[in-house]
């Protein structure tokens, strides 16, 4: 499993709001905000559900991480996805820190993912309806 997933009966709209402000909360910003929906649209004309893919970042873990091991920026930022469902309900995916540590073996990088991913269990739990 890549990743902490949560579903919501909350609309789309409002469940990026949401995790937007779940993550402001455990200290990270959105860095980035890829609309796949409308970028597969445009870009090969092909319909596909509400998805969007949130960059996040906390500067202080990520920081930590680049000291510990350079090539760890191939995995930042943090992706969070957020999907449309077909029973009308969101979900939210957030990458797992420690499937890094599957990676790159490297022992401080795994306490450093081991905090990250206490902080974003704390976002899936505010995101609970």
């Amino acid at each position: 499993m890549l990743g902490l997933t949560v579903h919501r009966k909350k609309s789309f709209e409002a469940t990026i709001t949401d995790t937007t402000e779940a993550l402001k909360k455990e200290g990270f910003g959105v860095l980035t905000t890829i609309d796949v929906k409308n970028t597969l649209k445009e870009k090969i004309g092909v319909d596909f559900k509400q998805y969007t893919i949130l960059g996040a970042c906390n500067p202080g873990f990520a920081h930590k991480a680049l000291q510990t091991a350079d090539e760890i920026g191939l995995l930042l930022p943090c992706n969070v996805v957020v999907t449309e469902e077909k029973n009308g309900e969101t979900k939210v995916s957030i990458f797992d820190p420690m499937t890094m540590t599957k990676l790159v073996q490297n022992p401080e990088l795994e306490k450093i993912a081991k905090e990250v991913q206490e902080k974003l269990i704390q976002v899936i739990h505010h995101l609970h309806d």
